[in-house]
């Protein structure tokens, strides 16, 4: 839809830039929505292609693990700091290298020659993809300074990361039947038109904003540490000295990344933030939800074609009901916000993910297929419906000056819990004489996670209603 339909005064422009034009607005507008679009995309879309990268590298459980995990990963690390980077370098011009950077790293992806180029470019494109989130959120509040119009912006902005993530497997499962190859190359056409969109769109100012270096280090540390410890444990036993190392590395890394934040002048996590019982609740409410929805993707795309027989074109056809239901969620989501508060859209929410994901565990190996792609739905437009008024709720609950970094750190931690989910699930169903049970297991650790999530969110303060 169309942000202004019709001339708009002129404006005066800010920090000796040009004034904003409306054909400006459009530009930065569709570069935004094409360019988040894409990387939400890239979150998903890898999913069904595995059984095939798998067969193309003679890789097993633990390569495609990191196929997935590389780019979680570096999303969720660098998105601690990626907002202080955009206010540095400017909005514009942060998207621009971070979209450019995450076609950079398709290119090389789709060119990969073994596992280990592919994983490390996978890595490159989570971190071109923490930068554009924050700067395009910063670019839309910069280009509509009209609260009702940035207000459709961010609305869309929203819609298309909802829609392009729960299009991931759909469009995973179309392009592979060409070539596995093809879901890294189809990002170049696309960046390179919200690249040129983006050419359009006025400059941004840039800010004198310190940068967090020693907990951007630690915070890498930690988590890469961390899966990396889960994964290998997986693959070797907990007993395991590479394993072992890995733990230790991690704690080691969290306490540095802790100290950081206690006594560094400019913090990227200040722990006064950390201790507000909403923003804590909220991060752990959003760690459960995407170890059920990230899980749950995961392990169906993998069941369908190893169990089933399934092609990935009908692998990706069979996440086709969820998408489009899912897709509808954020807005619903939305309006129950307004007029109920935010805990009853993110408890049913929730309640829907947990029912969801229990029920597929009762669901045996021989069932028919119909049975899984009725069950995902609750699970997709559950974990719809509950972000979307998890996010309005946190933002609604700290103050504005931190909004920024509030939802820099539940995107990283929801992030990092698909990221493990994936490395814990993977170890459960490496093998495949026993993959179905596995797979129940993993589930079922999934509904609970979930389920348990649902306790902390009735701690939650509530949102005052609407008048």
């Amino acid at each position: 839809m169309s942000v202004s339909a019709s001339p708009a005064p002129p404006r005066t422009g800010e920090a000796g830039l040009p004034p904003r034009s409306t054909s400006g607005e459009r530009m930065a507008l569709s570069a935004v929505l094409l360019g988040f679009f894409t990387i939400m995309v890239d979150a998903m879309i890898v999913n069904v292609a595995l059984p095939s990268i798998g067969r193309g590298f003679g890789t097993g459980m633990t390569g495609l693990q990191w196929v997935v995990d590389g780019y979680t990963l570096a999303f969720a690390a660098f998105l601690l700091s990626a907002g202080a980077i955009s206010d540095r370098v400017g909005a514009r011009q942060a998207f621009a290298v971070g979209l450019a950077l995450f076609v950079a790293a398709s290119a090389v992806c789709g060119l990969a020659p073994d596992l280990g180029v592919l994983v490390a470019a996978r890595l490159v494109q989570g971190a071109g993809a923490a930068m554009v989130v924050p700067s395009s959120l910063a670019l839309l509040r910069e280009t509509f300074p009209d609260p009702a119009a940035r207000a459709r912006a961010i609305a869309l902005w929203g819609v298309s990361g909802s829609v392009g993530a729960a299009a991931g497997p759909v469009a995973g499962g179309l392009l592979t039947l060409i070539d596995w190859r093809m879901i890294f190359f189809v990002n170049l056409p696309v960046g390179a038109v919200a690249l040129a969109l983006l050419g359009r769109a006025r400059p941004s100012p840039r800010r004198q904003v310190p940068f967090d270096w020693a907990g951007q280090v630690a915070a890498v540390a930690t988590m890469g540490a961390l899966t990396y410890a889960v994964i290998e444990a997986g693959a070797d036993g907990f007993g395991a000295a590479q394993a072992l190392t890995a733990f230790a590395v991690a704690v080691v890394a969290a306490v540095v990344y802790l100290i950081a934040q206690a006594r560094g002048l400019h913090p990227m996590t200040p722990l006064s933030l950390l201790r507000s019982r909403t923003m804590s609740l909220s991060v752990a409410i959003g760690f459960a939800l995407n170890v059920g929805f990230y899980g749950m993707i995961f392990l169906l795309g993998l069941y369908l074609q190893q169990v089933h027989g399934l092609s990935a074109l009908a692998t990706g056809a069979a996440f086709l009901p969820m998408t489009v239901l899912t897709s509808f969620m954020g807005p619903v989501a939305a309006r129950l916000t307004v007029r109920s508060g935010a805990r009853m859209p993110v408890s049913t929410g929730q309640s829907l993910m947990a029912v969801g994901l229990l029920a597929m565990v009762a669901v045996p190996g021989g069932a028919p297929i119909w049975l899984s792609v009725v069950l995902m739905v609750p699970v997709g437009a559950g974990g719809a419906m509950a972000v979307t008024a998890l996010t309005a709720l946190l933002l609604e609950s700290v103050p504005a000056e931190r909004a920024g970094v509030a939802g820099g750190v539940l995107n990283a931690v929801r992030q990092l819990g698909g990221a493990l989910a994936v490395a814990v699930f993977g170890a459960l169903v490496a093998d495949r004489t026993g993959f179905v049970a596995g797979l129940h297991t993993s589930l079922l650790i999934a509904a609970s996670t979930v389920a348990a999530s649902v306790v902390a969110t009735w701690l939650l303060k509530p949102v005052r209603r609407a008048q």
